[in-house]
């Protein structure tokens, strides 16, 4: 552990990129270094619950019993910023964990709070009557949300990623972050100008988040320079990618 609390604060020197999200990040041939290195500030991983623990992986047939969420990223990351002077990258940059559940989402989400508790000094949380606080990680879940159990609880250290039927209904002390899927919602591919009714989509969303203090992220867009630029264009707040150093280094060549 102390040789990885060594690596792992050597990167604390990480420009921050507020932007970049490291889609399924645990297929890299580096997990979570490498995002932590370029200064992602979102990193996803799937996870399934078996027999007591999160296995990380995105199919069952992948799932190995050493590749636990607690092994790969909240132990390291928590020992990271306990060298970091309790931050991840600097003060108030939160890194997002987006813990995308693949089934059993209460199950899972219970496993998930029994990791956090012991140290959750270090995860922003919320309370009634407190709200938001934040602090280093904060673990936001997808897929199978259990978006009616988490909203129920006074205390918390986890908040849901939203849909776009979810806005203007969920507040952004509970759906920090909207994201969808940009082949089920618009027509661009990739090639050549987005049509008019895209634009209007695109930008309709964007402004209803923004409106709400929600962040806006899309999966399943081109994972290409050009769409990385139309999606800063139109301001989308997060970028996927399963190509982290070419992202990194067109959002640094943005500033």
């Amino acid at each position: 552990m102390a040789i990885i609390s060594a690596l792992l604060l050597g990167l604390s020197q990480s420009v921050y990129l507020p932007n970049a999200h490291a889609h399924n990040d645990y297929v890299n041939p580096k997990p979570l270094t490498e995002a932590l290195s370029l200064g992602f500030k979102s990193i996803e991983v799937d996870v399934f619950p078996v027999n007591g623990k999160l296995l990380v992986g995105h199919d069952k047939k992948d799932l190995k019993p050493g590749n636990t969420i607690e092994s790969m990223y909240l132990n390291p990351l928590v020992a990271r910023a306990k060298d970091n002077g309790g931050w991840i990258y600097g003060p108030k940059e939160e890194l997002w964990l987006l813990v995308d559940i693949k089934e059993k989402g209460p199950e899972a989400y219970a496993l998930l709070k029994q990791l956090i508790k012991p140290n959750q000094q270090f995860f922003t949380g919320y309370s009634i009557p407190g709200g938001v606080v934040p602090s280093a990680i904060r673990i936001i879940l997808s897929g199978d949300r259990p978006t009616d159990i988490v909203k129920k609880e006074d205390v918390r250290y986890a908040f849901i990623d939203g849909r776009l039927s979810d806005l203007e209904k969920i507040d952004a002390e509970l759906m920090p972050l909207i994201s969808d899927s940009w082949l089920e919602n618009f027509e661009w591919r990739g090639v050549g100008a987005l049509n008019n009714k895209d634009r209007f989509k695109l930008q309709l969303a964007v402004n209803r988040a923004h409106r709400q203090g929600q962040k806006l992220r899309f999966w399943a867009t081109p994972d290409t320079p050009v769409a990385w630029k139309m999606l800063r264009d139109f301001d989308v707040d997060v970028i996927g990618t399963d190509q982290p150093a070419k992202l990194a280094a067109f959002l640094k060549a943005q500033r």
